[in-house]
């Protein structure tokens, strides 16, 4: 790696190397922004696709120097639709780019290397060239004539990633960063429990997609753009690389390294502590990153801001697009509006009376909730005591339906396994934090699966899934973990720490679910299901095992098996 000022004099002198730059006005009824896109090289020469959206009035750029907001994406940062119109994301405002443009700050995108218009291909998924190109971007952006040097960064799912690793290499000019849905550590998201069940495992799109990125401003006729995307054929396969790396300590056949150890950003938390980089993290409970994000959160020391709903969907009742200004406001321009002393968490709360609402605490979701504990028994329910020992036993269902292609949160499976349901509630319950399974199983084959998940039984029968887990059985060892976990069950998922297990012998699996916010009204049940597969298993027909096992469950007894439900006290 270069020293710092050699790699800058680099940069400037490959910079200046790079084709003619035009900057286009906005039609006259948006002239309160001017676009330019061009190629900047980064390190190693490969040159990526940024677009810059300036402040201006009445097609003129303003004046002075403004601080930065970048967004870097594998989504493609300008393209044309399948009808033909034009999307370019620094003008949407899901994220506020729209509104930080109009509040005096300078928005940039740029394509990651190998996706949307940029040159290069991709050796992984967020690993540490694609970190430093970040890092590159972001000092290439500081050194701008119309940036004030202060940049932040804000993104969601994919490119909330982009952002959190960006900051892991703390970049001099990065002073605050905005994530969303994104992931500390990338094994026990990826590959919770040992098992890859979600949407990072979707096929790679075919080259046809990169090809309708809008070309930057000096390639008119798209020969670069071409260029750039007959690159991309030699990117690294996302499902093929996820599913290659069965342990944490797996090395991988395409990176020739260790590779889930390369991009869990918790190795990296003290590079961003000690830049004094400003983070927030955001998700929302009907989205399996929320737990990572809490965790990111918790290590962190940072705001937290959980919203009702699915996947980067902008909180509702919430003003989303304030929050976000206000942030960048006092990070970037020093503007003391009182953020900084807020609360540190807003969080959603399903049903806080009756319908849902925000509150605001000084500690992270769940951190004052208590343990409610609730015992399996024998017929099927779940109670405070625990029953006489028993056992019940199912067949492993692989007849499931297909995935969704953006599996972001399953639905009931009460048919497709065991399911124990609990009375109905006399008064509400409040849960804010983790739920655990400890159960005790045996199986017929130790290779298999367990996926367990809540579910709220409403009065009328309508059922929905509010937390889930899973844990390949000969993954079961506890372990202590390299971060903060909020003191839940942790498994390494490392070779040495894999468990053999004899047919019929019963062993304890300890299996913290996804985080819950919400108050169970009075007349509901909960129900706990238990299965050994899941829809969401991209590959399940490959590693689907033949015969199907048997999956036994002890209740009651020395170690019965109960789950844990985070209580909070009204």
């Amino acid at each position: 790696m270069y020293r710092r000022k050699t790699f800058l004099a680099l940069l400037a002198g490959l910079a200046g190397l790079c084709v003619a730059v035009f900057a286009f006005a906005a039609k006259a009824e948006d002239a309160d922004y001017v676009r330019q896109s061009l190629y900047v090289p980064v390190r190693d020469g490969t040159r990526l696709a940024v677009n810059i959206y300036r402040p201006a009035a009445n097609g003129q750029a303003t004046a002075g120097q403004h601080p930065v907001v970048f967004l870097f994406t594998p989504y493609r940062a300008r393209f044309r639709n399948e009808k033909g119109e034009v999307k370019e994301t620094a003008l949407d405002d899901q994220l506020a780019l729209r509104t930080l443009i109009r509040s005096g700050y300078v928005v940039a995108t740029a394509d990651i290397r190998g996706k949307g218009a940029s040159f290069g291909h991709r050796r992984g998924f967020q690993d540490r060239t694609e970190a430093y190109d970040g890092y590159d971007l972001v000092e290439w952006l500081a050194r701008q004539s119309y940036s004030t040097g202060k940049v932040g960064m804000i993104g969601c799912s994919y490119y909330g990633g982009t952002t959190f690793h960006t900051a892991s290499t703390a970049p001099p000019s990065l002073k605050a960063v905005f994530v969303g849905a994104s992931d500390l550590d990338k094994y026990n998201f990826v590959r919770a429990g040992g098992i890859t069940a979600q949407f990072n495992t979707r096929p790679d799109e075919p080259l046809s997609v990169d090809l309708a990125s809008l070309p930057v401003d000096a390639d008119p006729d798209g020969a670069l753009l071409r260029e750039a995307v007959a690159e991309h054929a030699q990117n690294t396969p996302m499902g093929p690389l996820w599913y290659g790396m069965p342990y944490r300590d797996s090395v991988s056949t395409y990176t020739g390294n260790a590779y889930w150890e390369e991009v869990g950003v918790y190795n990296y938390l003290d590079a961003i502590r000690k830049a004094g980089i400003a983070t927030y993290f955001w998700s929302n409970w009907q989205d399996e990153p929320t737990a990572q994000t809490l965790l990111a959160a918790n290590n962190l020391g940072s705001k937290f801001l959980g919203g009702p709903g699915g996947h980067c969907v902008p909180p509702p009742g919430f003003d989303f697009t304030g929050e976000i200004t206000r942030y960048f406001d006092h990070h970037l321009k020093g503007v003391d509006n009182g953020i900084d002393r807020e609360p540190r968490a807003t969080y959603w709360v399903e049903g806080l009376d009756g319908k849902g609402s925000y509150v605001r605490a000084e500690q992270l979701p769940g951190a004052k909730s208590q343990a409610l504990l609730w015992y399996l028994t024998g017929d099927r329910g779940l109670a405070s005591k625990a029953a006489a020992k028993g056992i019940d036993t199912f067949t492993v269902d692989y007849n499931l339906p297909p995935p969704e292609y953006f599996a972001f949160w399953p639905q009931p499976m009460d048919s497709h396994g065991l399911s124990y349901t609990g009375p109905a509630l006399d008064k509400p319950v409040t849960l804010i934090g983790f739920p655990v399974a400890h159960l005790t199983v045996s199986t017929s084959d130790p290779r298999a699966d367990v996926f367990v998940y809540l579910d709220q039984v409403a009065a009328d029968g309508k059922t929905e899934v509010i937390a889930f887990g899973r844990l390949k059985i000969s993954h079961r060892k506890l372990s202590t973990p390299p971060y903060d976990n909020f003191g839940l069950p942790w498994h390494s998922g490392r070779s040495g720490d894999i468990l053999t297990l004899k047919p019929g012998e019963p062993a304890r699996m300890d299996i913290a679910l996804t985080p819950v916010s919400r108050v169970v009204p009075a007349g509901a049940k909960l129900r706990l299901t238990v299965t050994g597969a899941d829809p969401r298993q991209r590959n399940l027909k490959e590693i689907q095992l033949d015969p199907a096992p048997q999956i036994t469950v002890v209740y009651g007894g020395a170690e019965p098996s109960r789950i844990d439900l985070p209580q909070m006290s009204q």
